[in-house]
């Protein structure tokens, strides 16, 4: 594991590794007494209770969020992942202090994770300012926490290592591979379909998380550790260890190890996230086919970075960047396949002449240099070349049109290619609760050419945003074997989904957005190709239709977090962060000159 943070002769600047950088270890951040002398002696009598000595709290600090919890199986591994950390920190001559924050799963978080997001970055931002330490290792990996982890980074400037706990392994059903997520909702529609029957659903259902452990496929966890490891913040080949395998705990040692060498140095998360390492981690979403949702966190993370994600030009990247990992849902592989092929640094390697290889990461070396450095397997199946991708051009595809006026995205490389140009009429749900009341109803008016509008689920509308955009197709057409149809929501879908669906809507229906006007037999015509997402009603009709909308709103008064929420939420195309926590831009990605 390098520790080398000084200049080399290439001249490449590296960070410098010198005696001026403070450690300041128990000093650090004191309790407000009015007497520092006596905030330090206070500090240090109390831990003392913990059994420490003199010379462990002289040491630097290493704090690691403990994000264990007994409703989170994607984490069902830190405590160990945790005393890993522990020993590396001691063996590289550190103090290691664990502490607990919010954790958050998917299928456990009402009324969704994304709600949620933002509470744990504030809280993880917050205990890192607060409590004493000179780095810090943030162990995440479910869809939600590495964002909100990495969001906190930016925000409170500490030394940081990301550490992430690792996808499941894929189980097997009937002789077939299977796994979470994307398994899950094809035997499920299967199960709506009438394709398989009750017996079969509670079978597979024991089959699909078979350890503990993240989404075995390119969903958002799995994106997101990928990123990651992409903008340098967490260890090269560090982001596709499964969460049982031993390499996880060896990685998660170097780890701890990297912290202290951070703490040293004092590298801050801003000299690792940095433009051209947001530039990188946008070219490698796109060429992973990964998650929509990481659109939406990486605009979170370098948003409180002052630097902002133009989307115009992220599209202009994806018509240049294809998609080069087989691998659910885009592909057919699962992530313990990826890891066995070389992790993440065989698709680096593919991808070096798009990407910024001067780029700077935590272990002292250019992303370049980790990826000369990695093991380079030659027969491996799952990373295809420039020449032979998965899909042309990149996953994801950015729309407009007067439906959409912010913007709005669809993940093309898990679409159907006969629905990427398409004109239907508009059958449309008012809200979740509309929605189940009525897509399993066999009056429903709804052919497969039409198109499913779901309204009200964007960031205010839920609120939270929940993955409810993957609209099932209605019963009736479901048991004629309709398998796909063109859907829109301003809400998100999971990573793990696929399917013909316009996400993001912006504006939202609730903030006014041409969405909330859409109503049951207007055409919508859309046109992938020249990214038109467009609504075939006259501007006067919409007027009418948005005058008779004022004053409907009304209720309870909102309190607590879900005040803060609604007061600050921001939309899709500004990560959903909240305004108090996202400075004004500086800087806009990708630059126009290199997307």
């Amino acid at each position: 594991m390098s520790q080398n943070f000084k200049n080399n002769s290439n001249g490449n600047e590296r960070h410098e590794s010198t005696s001026e950088a403070p450690t300041l270890g128990m000093s650090n951040r004191l309790t407000n007494y009015g007497d520092a002398d006596f905030s330090l002696f206070l500090r240090k009598a109390f831990i003392k209770g913990m059994g420490y000595t003199d010379d462990a709290l002289s040491r630097p600090v290493i704090g690691i969020a403990n994000t264990y919890s007994g409703y989170n199986a994607c984490h069902g591994n830190v405590p160990g992942l945790v005393e890993s950390v522990k020993r590396g920190v001691m063996l590289a001559g550190g103090l290691p202090v664990d502490f607990p924050t919010i954790t958050l799963h998917e299928s456990f978080a009402n009324p969704t994770s994304m709600y949620l997001r933002n509470l744990m970055a504030l809280d993880t931002e917050e205990m890192i300012r607060a409590q004493p330490m000179d780095a810090v290792v943030l162990i995440g990996g479910c869809d939600k926490t590495v964002p909100a982890q990495l969001m906190a980074a930016a925000s409170a400037g500490v030394p940081t290592v990301q550490v992430v706990t690792g996808p499941m392994l894929a189980g097997s059903h009937r002789g077939t591979r299977v796994g979470a997520c994307t398994d899950c909702r094809r035997y499920w529609a299967s199960y709506r379909g009438n394709d398989i029957d009750e017996a079969e659903i509670n079978e597979v259902n024991d089959k699909l998380v078979p350890t503990v452990g993240t989404c075995s496929v390119m969903g958002t966890a799995s994106t997101m550790a990928c990123l990651a490891e992409t903008l340098g913040i967490m260890l090269p080949n560090s982001a596709t260890a499964p969460a049982v395998y031993a390499d996880r705990q060896r990685i998660a040692e170097q780890s701890g190890a990297q912290a202290v060498a951070l703490a040293h140095a004092g590298v801050t998360p801003d000299q690792i996230l940095t433009p051209e390492a947001f530039e990188n981690a946008l070219r490698v979403l796109l060429s992973l086919g990964g998650s929509t949702n990481a659109l939406i966190h990486l605009t979170a993370i370098a948003g409180r970075l002052g630097i902002d994600i133009d989307l115009e030009a992220f599209d202009r990247m994806s018509q240049e960047t294809p998609v080069l990992m087989d691998l659910k849902p885009s592909g057919e592989g699962y992530m313990e396949d990826l890891h066995r092929a070389g992790g993440l640094p065989t698709l680096l390697r593919e991808l070096k002449p798009l990407l910024h290889l001067s780029a700077m990461t935590i272990n002292g070396h250019t992303l370049g240099e980790n990826i000369d450095a990695a093991v380079h397997l030659i027969d491996q199946k799952v990373v295809r070349s420039m020449q032979s991708p998965v899909y042309a051009q990149g996953g994801i595809a950015v729309l407009r049109g007067n439906l959409a006026p912010s913007g709005a995205i669809i993940k093309q490389s898990a679409a159907s290619a006969d629905l990427m140009t398409h004109r239907g009429r508009a059958v449309v749900f008012t809200g979740l609760e509309d929605l189940a009341n009525r897509i399993d109803d066999l009056g429903l008016d709804v052919q497969a050419d039409d198109v499913l509008v779901l309204q009200n689920i964007g960031p205010k509308g839920a609120p939270g945003m929940p993955e409810a955009g993957y609209i099932p197709i209605p019963k009736k057409l479901a048991a004629q074997g309709v398998k796909d149809m063109v859907r829109i929501s301003d809400g998100r879908m999971s990573g793990t989904a696929a399917g013909t669906i316009v996400l993001h809507v912006s504006p939202e229906s609730a903030e006014g957005g041409p969405l909330g006007l859409v109503r049951d037999g207007d055409f919508i015509s859309l046109d992938v190709a020249n990214n038109q997402l467009n609504l075939e009603v006259d501007n006067k009709v919409l007027d009418a239709r948005r005058q008779s909308l004022k004053g409907e709103e009304g209720g309870a008064p909102l309190l607590g977090y879900r005040r803060l929420f609604m007061e600050q939420i921001l939309q899709a195309e500004q990560g959903c962060d909240f305004r108090a926590c996202r400075p004004e831009p500086t800087c806009r990605i990708p630059r126009q000159n290199e997307a």
